[in-house]
């Protein structure tokens, strides 16, 4: 082996030599501190309470030889520091069980205290601020700037490290309504300093479990661990504290936060700045205060949203820090109490100062979306920009558009009251809306909804429109109904309406909504609109869960509740074998049946005139009409309305032209029948030109009576008479027919049912021997001489009437 070089040798023995004396000067350092453990106590209590207004006291101290190498550690034990008026409000400043202290060696030969670290252990430090105003933190005496510091001495330390371990951190102003409270588990921080001030680098974790700006409301991020770098700056001229942004974890989700505080001020003001590139809405929701999150958490947004949040404050009395936030929301599905929007788009943001100078309140806060796009039930829709404004009482405004499928609404609002087919509706709307339970509440609304070519079912009444078209103009008291088309079967209908103070009353008294229609034309056939006379189907209820059930239901009670003035003009109109041309009429349609006035309708080479009613009750509807006929066509009247239940007098038995005035009440099935047996009213008529044709019972009778004459065709001039109308008794009033063939004095009970029972009396003399008489006296005189037969009309056996002799006539005079 070869032998070490003599310098390296040198070299060797003076390292030892120096690491041996810096052995021995720490160990002697140790010692020294050890056995002057009082005088040292003594000495950095002192120096401590020198700039304390109130009270420092250290338990013990001992030596730490190596945390502090090559310095020396002190370890402090039960440090407390407490405030000249601790004994009113009882709040300790620090208590910590152990408060390590690293001071300068050198300085320490010199018998002076120079600290350079501190680590705070175990400890509670409470920061409290009473309703005065009054702060325990005025234990430490504020340096008067423009007065130099003559008591300044080496002993005043520039605090190079520190660290807080398992240490709850409050504080407590009771004053400004704040509470941060904080337990830190680790907090690691180095310091550097300049001419004007100091700059920090922390590291740190704690667990959140207040942090609220206003006790009132609740606490921000409770019940989160924090955890990540800060790094600060403090200019010592101005009172200005920069914390750079950084990255701190909140729980799971990473944010960027940088802050300022100004503690030049009397309170000290604060803006904080928070962003989350990808946070989850829920996430989100559950770090603010709870009155905040419960309402946040009523929607919900499937992926992460890019958020950021600025909040502006001081730590003085005032309440809330001033609030703004903004989101953006790109192809996300949101969740809300109303249903779900699909591709929905958006910029967000949140204030709660909306007025400058009106406070930091819920009632000068607003939400704003801009650019706002989703589809609802696959309906596309936008907004440019939706407001909510006062979230004390939130109003919503905004304008709504959209072009979609009327098909799509089937799902939007259910099927138990409406049933759409094909069709394109587009839509624009400017809404303005109370906001209840975060559900837009009586919206006013101003615009228009065009409907095109659409198939439409009115479920309850199992009504069929095809080829719809409508324009709904919305203004800000009136819905006006334009250009609309509806087809059903061979029906079209053109119609324009309008409701007066539409809105209002749609929300607070849909009974009194009255729509006036104007309604033309071409051909109606009355059968296809049979469902307003039948038994209305009740829209099936929705399950109580259901998003739909509240609108389907609206709509449902608009259209059973409201009324409408209806007036119609109709080239022609049919009703199974009734035609009718150039009808007028006036129609009122309420919740309790139908009135009919000024009904005009040519028929039968004549017209006919009808008011009336139709009240809706169950399977029947009871009706009241007025009629009055002009030169009707009599064969062409009854056979249009099936004879009016007859069987033995019937259109085929009947000429002439008919004038009557009539009132008939009575009951028609929602099939649109008369019920005979209900009929009620009397008939006063007057049939001019007229024939009997081919009529049975005459001619049973003719045959043997009058063999010689014409039975197929007994003509008249003029047949005038009185019925009374009872269930399917008609009472005929006693009447003279003078005809071609026979003349006759009729009066009795015809029966549609069974009860037929007229007594007829017919004289054999020959109508046409008197011809040539124009005195009207004396025909009536002689009308009846000669031989008279007393016949009377009764039920056969076979339900048919037969014809006999009134062997009873001669008693009954």
């Amino acid at each position: 082996m070869e032998k070490m070089p003599r310098w390296s040798k040198i070299t060797l023995r003076i390292f030892i030599g120096l690491v041996a004396l810096v052995a021995l000067v720490f160990v002697g350092l140790g010692l020294y501190v050890n056995a002057n453990k009082k005088t040292l106590l003594a000495t950095i209590t002192e120096q401590l309470n020198k700039n304390l207004n109130g009270s420092l006291t250290i338990g013990s101290m001992d030596p730490t030889f190596f945390k502090g190498f090559p310095g020396v550690s002190i370890s402090l034990k039960n440090v407390v520091i407490k405030d000249s008026l601790w004994k009113v409000h009882q709040h300790t400043l620090l208590e910590a069980q152990d408060f390590e202290v690293s001071v300068n060696t050198m300085a320490l030969l010199r018998g002076t205290i120079e600290i350079k670290k501190i680590g705070i252990n175990n400890a509670k430090i409470d920061l409290f601020t009473d309703t005065s105003g009054y702060s325990n933190t005025a234990v430490f005496r504020k340096k008067d700037k423009k007065k130099p510091d003559s008591t300044k001495t080496s002993t005043d330390a520039q605090l190079k490290q520190f660290s807080l371990n398992n240490v709850n951190f409050i504080v407590d102003n009771r004053k400004g309504h704040k509470l941060f409270h904080f337990e830190v588990a680790d907090l690691d921080g180095k310091m550097d300093y300049s001419f004007s001030g100091w700059e920090a680098n922390l590291k740190l974790k704690t667990l959140a479990k207040s942090m609220a700006f206003n006790t009132r409301r609740g606490s921000f991020i409770k019940d989160k661990v924090l955890e990540g770098p800060f790094k600060i700056n403090y200019d010592e001229d101005t009172g200005m504290i920069l914390v750079a942004p950084n990255q701190l974890n909140i729980g799971k989700d990473p944010f960027i936060i940088g802050a300022k505080f100004d503690t030049s001020k009397e309170n000290t003001v604060f803006t904080i700045d928070i962003k989350a590139p990808s946070i989850l809405w829920k996430d989100a929701a559950n770090l603010l205060a709870p009155n905040i999150t419960e309402k946040l958490l009523m929607f919900d947004l499937k992926t992460p949203i890019d958020a950021s949040c600025i909040l502006n404050g001081d730590m003085g009395p005032g309440g809330d820090p001033e609030i703004n936030v903004t989101a953006i929301v790109k192809d996300n599905v949101l969740k809300t109490p109303g249903g779900i929007i699909d591709s929905c788009n958006f910029k967000g943001t949140f204030t709660n100062n909306y007025e400058k100078g009106k406070g930091l309140t819920d009632p000068n806060s607003a939400i704003k979306l801009y650019g706002f796009k989703g589809s609802y039930t696959e309906m596309p829709f936008s907004i440019d920009t939706m407001m909510i404004l006062d979230l004390e009482k939130p109003i919503a405004t905004g304008v709504f558009r959209s072009k979609f499928a009327v098909a799509k609404l089937n799902k939007a609002i259910g099927t138990e009251t409406l049933r759409f087919g094909k069709g394109t509706a587009t839509v624009r709307l400017a809404y303005k809306a109370d906001i209840v339970d975060f559900k837009l509440h009586k919206p006013l609304v101003t615009g228009v909804i065009d409907v095109v070519n659409a198939d439409v079912s009115y479920v309850p009444r199992k009504l069929n429109f095809t080829n719809t078209a409508v324009s709904l103009n919305f203004t800000t008291d009136d819905l006006f109904i334009k250009n609309i088309r509806l087809q059903s079967g061979k029906s079209i209908v053109m119609m324009d309406g309008q409701i007066r103070n539409f809105l209002n009353l749609y929300y607070n008294d849909p009974e009194k909504i009255l729509l006036n229609w104007q309604i033309r034309s071409p051909q109606l056939h009355l059968g296809e609109f049979i469902g307003f006379l039948g038994t209305r189907k009740p829209a099936r209820t929705a399950k109580k869960s259901s998003k739909n059930t509240s609108f389907s239901e609206d709509v449902n009670d608009l259209f059973e509740k409201s009324k409408v003035d209806m007036h119609l003009r109709v080239a022609k109109v049919y009703y199974n074998k009734f035609i009718g041309t150039d009808v007028t009429a006036d129609l009122f349609l309420s919740e309790a049946g139908i009135g009919m006035k000024n009904i005009s309708v040519k028929h039968g080479g004549g017209a006919m005139k009808v008011n009336g009613t139709i009240s809706q009750k169950g399977n029947m509807n009871r009706f009241l009409v007025n009629t009055t006929l002009s030169n009707v066509d009599i064969k062409n009247f009854f056979y249009s309305f099936d004879n009016f239940g007859m069987t033995t007098l019937t259109s085929k038995n009947l000429k002439g032209f008919l004038f009557s005035k009539s009132t008939i009440g009575g009951l028609i099935t929602d099939q649109g029948r008369l019920v005979t047996n209900s009929l009620g009213g009397n008939i006063v008529f007057d049939l001019k030109k007229g024939a009997l044709l081919q009529f049975e019972p005459v001619k049973s009778v003719g045959k043997f009576a009058f063999p010689f004459r014409d039975l197929d065709n007994i003509t008249f001039s003029n047949l005038n008479g009185k019925f009374d109308v009872r269930g399917p008794l008609i009472t005929i009033a006693p009447m003279q027919i003078n005809t071609s063939l026979l003349n006759m004095d009729v009066s009795g009970v015809y029966s549609m049912s069974k009860g037929t029972n007229i007594a007829v009396d017919v004289p054999l003399r020959n109508p046409k021997k008197d011809a040539d008489i124009t005195d009207k006296k004396e025909i009536q005189e002689r009308r009846m001489k000669g031989i008279v037969l007393h016949l009377l009309a009764t039920d056969g056996e076979d339900g048919k009437i037969k014809i006999k002799l009134n062997k009873n006539r001669n008693k009954d005079n």
